[in-house]
C-alpha cells in the first residue's frame, strides 16, 4: 500500500509548516511553489514550480494524488471546478472556498447562517457609501477579493477617500463592500477542523493582538474570557464551518463587542492564528488539516500547558534570523522557534516564537523577548 499523497498549492510557510506533520503521518507532501526558493521548498523534496492560476501545472501537481489542498485561497473557481468535475477530490471545494475568496459571497451566506455580522452593505458606487456614511459617520471599505494583513482595507469618513478603489471597480476591477467600524475590545479567533464525513473538532478561543493591520501575538487560551461568550464563539464557528461546508481547517477570526461576538474574517486553511497548536496543543492545525483532508479522524484538539504565546517576527535588522538563534536558546531554552527561511523585509512574517507555562505574564515576556532578538533587537 503506497503512502498517502496530498497535493497543496502554494509554497509558503504555511506549506512549510505541514511537511513536518506529514511526515510524522507518513504522508507524501507535494507542494506547488512559486520558486524554488519559496518557503516549502525549502524542505519539501516533491516541490514542482509553478503559479496557482497556471491551470497545467495544478492539474500535473495532482496526478496520483488522494487529494488537492491549498495553503492560500488565490486559486481561480475554474480551475478547481474542472479538476473536481475530473474526479479529483479538492478540499475545501469551491463551494466552501468562495466564501473565504470573495467578502461579499461570505457577508451574504453568514447572513443567510444567523451568524452575527457587522451591518453591511455592497458599494455600486460612491452614493451607496455615502448613504452608508450617514448612519454611521464612519465605514471600514473592503475590496471584495484579494485582500490580507491589512491590505485591501480602509476606515474613512467620505466616498471621496476610496475614490480610486470605485474608479478601479467601474473600470472592471474588484467590488466593493463597506461594513459599520465595530466598537471592540479585543480580537478572538476559532479554529475549527472539519472532515468531509462531517467530524468537527475545535480548538480553545484564542486572542489574537493586531500591530499595523498585521496578527503580532496570540494568546491561548484568550484570558479572561467569559466561558459562555467562548462556548457562545465556538458553536458560530462550528455553525459556519457546517454551514459551509468546509473540509480542513477554518479559522473564524471575530471581535468582542458587549459581552457578543461578531465574525470579521474567514480562513480556509491552517492560519497564522493557530501556530500556537505547533508546541501548546495535543494535534497541531498542520497535522490535524492533513488529517481532515484525507478523512481521517481528527486528533485531540486539547491545549498541553495552561498558557501558549505565540510572537510574530515581522521584519528583521538581521540579514539572516539564525545568527540570532544561540542568543535566543541560551536566553530561553524552552522557546521553540519557527524560521520561514524568507529573505527580510520590513513587516514581513519571517517566522515566529511559541512560549508556554503557567503564568501569563511571564509567558508574553518570554515570547516577546524571544522574538525581539530574532528582530535584532534588545528585548524590553
Amino acid at each position: 500500500m503506497s503512502a498517502p499523497v496530498v497535493a497543496v498549492v502554494g509554497g509558503g510557510q504555511l506549506a512549510r509548516m505541514m511537511a513536518p506533520a506529514a511526515t510524522a503521518l507518513g504522508v507524501h507532501l507535494r507542494v506547488l511553489v512559486e520558486s524554488p526558493t519559496s518557503s516549502a521548498a525549502q524542505v519539501v523534496v516533491d516541490a514542482p514550480v509553478g503559479a496557482a492560476s497556471d491551470a497545467d501545472a495544478v492539474a500535473a501537481l495532482t496526478v496520483g494524488a488522494d487529494v488537492l489542498t491549498f495553503e492560500h485561497e488565490h486559486v481561480p473557481f475554474a480551475l478547481l471546478d474542472r479538476l473536481a468535475a475530473d474526479g479529483v477530490p479538492v478540499h475545501p471545494g469551491t463551494h466552501a472556498l468562495v466564501h473565504a475568496q470573495d467578502k461579499i459571497v461570505m457577508r451574504r451566506r453568514l447572513t443567510e447562517l444567523d451568524a452575527p455580522c457587522p451591518r453591511w452593505t455592497e458599494l455600486a458606487g460612491p452614493d451607496d457609501l455615502t448613504a452608508f456614511l450617514a448612519d454611521a459617520g464612519e465605514a471600514v471599505v473592503k475590496t471584495a477579493r484579494g485582500g490580507y494583513d491589512g491590505k485591501g482595507v480602509r476606515v474613512v469618513r467620505s466616498a471621496d477617500e476610496v475614490a480610486d478603489w470605485f474608479a478601479a471597480a467601474a473600470d472592471g476591477g474588484v467590488p466593493l463592500l463597506a461594513e459599520e467600524k465595530v466598537p471592540f475590545t479585543r480580537e478572538l479567533a476559532v479554529l475549527v477542523a472539519r472532515r468531509p464525513s462531517g467530524e468537527v473538532r475545535t480548538w480553545p478561543v484564542v486572542e489574537s493582538v493586531q500591530r499595523n493591520g498585521v496578527c503580532a501575538e496570540v494568546i491561548a487560551p484568550a484570558p479572561d474570557l467569559d466561558p459562555a461568550l467562548a462556548a457562545r464563539a465556538v458553536a458560530v464557528a462550528v455553525r459556519i464551518a457546517n454551514g459551509l461546508d468546509v473540509a480542513g481547517v477554518l479559522a473564524v477570526e471575530l471581535f468582542e463587542v458587549d459581552g457578543d461576538v461578531v465574525v470579521n474574517e474567514l480562513a480556509m486553511r491552517p492560519h497564522n492564528s493557530g501556530h500556537w497548536t505547533i508546541d501548546g496543543a495535543v494535534t497541531s492545525q498542520f497535522e490535524q488539516h492533513l488529517r481532515a483532508v484525507l478523512d481521517l479522524p481528527l486528533g485531540d484538539t486539547s491545549a498541553r500547558s495552561t498558557w501558549t504565546v505565540m510572537a510574530n517576527v515581522l521584519g528583521s535588522a538581521l540579514t539572516d534570523l539564525t545568527d540570532a538563534l544561540a542568543a535566543v536558546t541560551a536566553a530561553d531554552p524552552a522557546a521553540k522557534v519557527q524560521l520561514y527561511g524568507k529573505d527580510v523585509r520590513p513587516g514581513r512574517k519571517l517566522g515566529h516564537v511559541n512560549v508556554s507555562g503557567d503564568d501569563l505574564a511571564d509567558v508574553r515576556r518570554r515570547a516577546d523577548a524571544a522574538a525581539a532578538l530574532l528582530r535584532g533587537e534588545s528585548p524590553a
